[in-house]
């Protein structure tokens, strides 16, 4: 049995396929010393319009550099469904010598139309293995099984590959037993983690004489990860007899600790959900690293799409009756508390005022003025309501986005009867699942009149978390589509670093 690591190419959807040369040449010298047969490293790409690092194209001086140092054979692999035989000569003929195998990702329902380009790939000289995704899914493709035998003979390796995570050890048994009626060629198995099911599924697949089992370095991979392959290696060393360098194993991990402490890569539970229901695993990665987004709106929105909702809720639209003179939009940055008195001043000397709390941080602050009050509910919003203010101090209205909502609907049962969900978002085409933008589209609505923000800090520093800089380059785009509808900036009482705010003291408009 061979064992394949993929951690460069399945560890690469965290890092945009970017790995510094340290970290890589660290990970070729530990491989060396451990019983691996195969480094699959990246992709060989056409050109994408996203960003992707030199694994996600593997270009030939970067595949000479592991050749010159690799003691494993290598493999690199295509994307089927955006690669065509005439693509080949420009994507795989400059790496004979130098690549043993060339892996190639298929989708069931390509499974004709990835024979032919796997006939090609072979004309090359080189071995070709057949990545075969969506496994808890293959019994909905008609006819799949009856198309394998022409594989046979063209393929080294089929691999199965559990794309959700979600496949059981007896389903793995049926599905090999299956695969041996049609094929002649070497079948492996590809497993994540979603389940925390990559071992047995791994392991039960060799006991039903897999020729190939892949693995990652502390399970680095997509979304809820792969199978560790210092796991397996420990595993097959006791109960196989299999020999392992363990400080090697030891370096290899070492390489990839920091990486591991920044992108904390690994299951929870939107993974889990999302492996249980065999669902895609690329929206749950982008929900589980937005920091707007609760476990229980993440969960909402998987059990929608299982349940094939738009969305689990629908409140009355809300219709305003009594326009404002003004609204004062109220955000999370520490200012609201520094200058918690002057925004009270202003409140009091201002009566015809509408307060919208885009978040409900500092909802505390505000719990004994005479204005009326509006909650935006977006993401764990209706959580952060409930802690504080709750259902002794709760009175206002909550507002939710347009119907249907991507992550599902929370409103706590206190205000279900107070609770509307806006017509319609006007003024910007993006970002309209943002506490902000319900927010402005809220004052805009409420006034014809200004709508001025405290609270709305920015974040202050040359050096920005990825999350920070994306956050700030979201709002800085709604405070633009707000200009562009009014014709002019949106004001800050407070202090703000926000290039597309204008900045006015809330001192020179009270006494």
């Amino acid at each position: 049995m061979q064992i394949l690591d993929c951690t460069l190419r399945d560890g690469g959807y965290y890092t945009n396929w970017d790995f510094n040369a340290e970290t890589v040449d660290a990970y070729i010298r530990a491989m060396n010393g451990l019983p691996i047969d195969y480094l699959e490293l990246g992709y060989r790409n056409n050109p994408l319009k996203e960003y992707n690092g030199k694994f996600g194209y593997c270009p030939l001086s970067v595949l000479k550099h592991v050749r010159e140092n690799s003691k494993q054979k290598l493999a690199v692999m295509l994307n089927e469904k955006s690669t065509t035989p005439k693509d080949l000569d420009k994507l795989i003929s400059p790496l004979k010598g130098v690549v043993d195998m060339i892996r190639m990702a298929v989708d069931p329902k390509n499974m004709e139309r990835a024979a032919v380009l796997a006939e090609k790939v072979k004309e090359y000289g080189f071995e070709v293995a057949f990545n075969v995704m969506y496994m808890s899914k293959w019994d909905q493709y008609e006819g799949l099984f009856e198309k394998l035998p022409r594989l046979n003979g063209v393929v080294k390796i089929f691999n199965m590959v559990d794309s959700y995570g979600s496949v059981t050890p007896d389903e793995v048994r049926t599905i090999i037993a299956t695969l041996k009626k049609y094929l002649t060629c070497q079948i492996g198995f590809h497993g994540h983690n979603n389940l925390q099911l990559g071992l047995i599924n791994t392991l039960t697949a060799i006991e039903c004489g897999v020729d190939s089992v892949d693995a990652t370095i502390l399970g680095m991979g997509r979304g809820a990860g792969n199978l560790n392959m210092e796991l397996l290696l420990t595993y097959l060393n006791k109960h196989a007899g299999l020999k392992v360098n363990f400080n090697e194993l030891g370096d290899a991990i070492q390489a990839f600790q920091p990486l591991y402490e920044k992108y904390r890569w690994g299951t929870s539970l939107p993974y889990m959900i999302s492996g249980a229901n065999s669902f895609p695993q690329k929206e749950v990665m982008d929900w589980v690293s937005n920091r707007v987004y609760s476990f229980n709106s993440i969960v909402r929105a998987l059990d929608n799409k299982k349940d094939k909702k738009e969305d689990n809720a629908k409140y009355p639209v809300l219709e305003v009756t009594k326009k404002f003179k003004q609204v004062l939009v109220i955000g999370g940055g520490n200012t609201v508390a520094e200058h918690k008195e002057a925004i009270h001043e202003f409140l009091q000397k201002n009566p015809d005022t509408a307060i919208v709390l885009s978040t409900a941080r500092h909802a505390k602050l505000f719990l004994g003025c005479e204005q009326p009050v509006f909650y935006c509910l977006v993401g764990n919003e209706g959580h952060r309501l409930t802690a504080n203010v709750g259902r002794k101090n709760y009175k206002g209205t909550c507002i939710l986005p347009p119907y249907p909502r991507a992550m599902g609907t929370e409103v706590p049962e206190y205000a279900e009867l107070s609770t509307y969900e806006l017509p319609e978002i006007s003024f910007i085409d993006e970002y309209k699942d943002s506490v902000t933008t319900v927010a402005i589209q809220l004052g805009l609505n409420l006034t014809d009149g200004e709508v001025y923000l405290v609270g709305y800090d920015g974040y202050p520093g040359s050096v920005l978390s990825e999350k920070e800089v994306a956050l700030t380059h979201e709002n800085n785009e709604i405070f633009a589509g707000y200009a562009k509808t009014r014709g002019c900036q949106m004001k800050s009482l407070t202090p703000s670093i926000y290039r597309t705010l204008d900045v006015t003291s809330i001192y020179q408009l009270i006494d």
